[in-house]
């Protein structure tokens, strides 16, 4: 028989064990990725654990919730990230960790349940099939990987290069070069940025596994990527340039180091993130020869209603965003961590 246990009654290196051994888990069900939420945003979570009577843990599942009265009050499995969701032996086991979330939701009087998953499942939930995970398979080596692409890509990678730009690859050493670029980005782009320390907390929580590789000019920052690694995949969660350099291309010069890094570090499997069919961002990383892998974001809704849209192309959003974008950026550096916390 199978009982599953709420919050904080499986040991973390037992959660850990389990993630480490379950061909399902991705980075981020990690038990640390609790600490980094709640250290960072104060957010309540709940980590739920199915383990049989013989003590034997068969399934995960861990949830944040983030409550607003903008956004309203949801569990997410995981906010922030890509993946998350319900990690299980079998169809039964998710059964039953979905049903404790579930408990969760209406103890907590949450509005729905979000569970972010890689792979289809039918629980019976309304899903959202809108985003793709970019990946590409990795040589044994960086030199056959770049014998394989495209000469006009080689051209357009090495052009950064000629125009004087450089490559750094570091940790908390390229922090501040890191978020400047992604806070202008994230400001240009009318979101939110996250707090400096968020970025800060997962490197010192996750030291053999996260670095920053920064494109410079000069001395300025003009380029810059987050890596994080796990089970022979290097992923690149968050990426961003400064637009005035546009035009020299310095995010091929990012991504190639970071594709080149990913193979000196031996991984299998390069992740470029999340992106939407058939929109700029999707068709930068399909260049690489990367390939659309289908997410599966599931949802119970407590009153039977619409899946939330809480994302930048719902339209009532829309004048927020044009408003945000005209703000300094010493202004959104500091008003925009009290309102992303609550965007999941």
């Amino acid at each position: 028989m199978v009982s599953v246990n709420i919050d904080s009654s499986l040991e973390p290196q037992r959660w850990d064990e389990y993630v480490n051994h379950a061909s399902a888990a991705a980075l981020y069900h990690l038990h640390d990725w609790r600490r980094v939420i709640e250290e960072t945003f104060g957010h309540t979570t709940f980590y739920l654990s199915a383990v049989t009577g013989s003590s034997q843990v068969v399934g995960i599942l861990p949830l944040a919730q983030l409550k607003s009265r903008m956004f309203g009050n949801m569990l997410v499995s995981l906010p922030f990230f890509n993946y998350g969701g319900i990690c299980a032996e079998t169809a039964a086991v998710r059964a039953r960790l979905l049903e404790a979330a579930i408990g969760v939701a209406r103890e907590q009087k949450a509005d729905f349940v979000e569970i972010r998953h890689e792979d289809d499942w039918d629980q019976g939930l309304p899903r959202k099939t809108t985003k793709v995970s970019m990946r590409l398979a990795l040589p044994a080596s960086a030199e056959d990987l770049w014998k394989s692409f495209p000469a006009k890509l080689r051209n357009q990678v090495q052009r950064p290069r000629k125009e004087g730009m450089v490559n750094a690859i570091g940790r908390e050493d390229q922090l501040d070069a890191f978020y400047n670029v992604f806070a202008a980005n994230m400001r240009d782009l009318g979101t939110p940025v996250y707090p400096k320390s968020f970025f800060r907390n997962i490197l010192q929580t996750f030291p053999e596994r996260t670095w920053i590789s920064t494109v410079y000019q000069g001395q300025t920052p003009v380029a810059s990527g987050f890596l994080a690694g796990f089970k022979g995949r290097l992923e690149i969660p968050w990426a961003s340039a400064l637009r005035e350099f546009n035009k020299l291309s310095p995010n091929m010069q990012l991504y190639w180091s970071c594709l080149e890094f990913a193979c000196q570090q031996r991984y299998k499997v390069f992740d470029f993130g999340r992106s939407t069919p058939g929109e700029g961002t999707y068709r930068f990383k399909e260049q690489w020869g990367s390939t659309p892998h289908p997410l599966y974001w599931y949802y119970w809704m407590r009153d039977g209603g619409e899946m939330p849209q809480v994302n930048p192309h719902n339209p009532k959003y829309r004048l927020a965003i044009a408003a945000w974008r005209r703000l300094p950026l010493g202004v959104t550096r500091r008003l925009g961590p009290s309102i992303v916390k609550y965007i999941p």
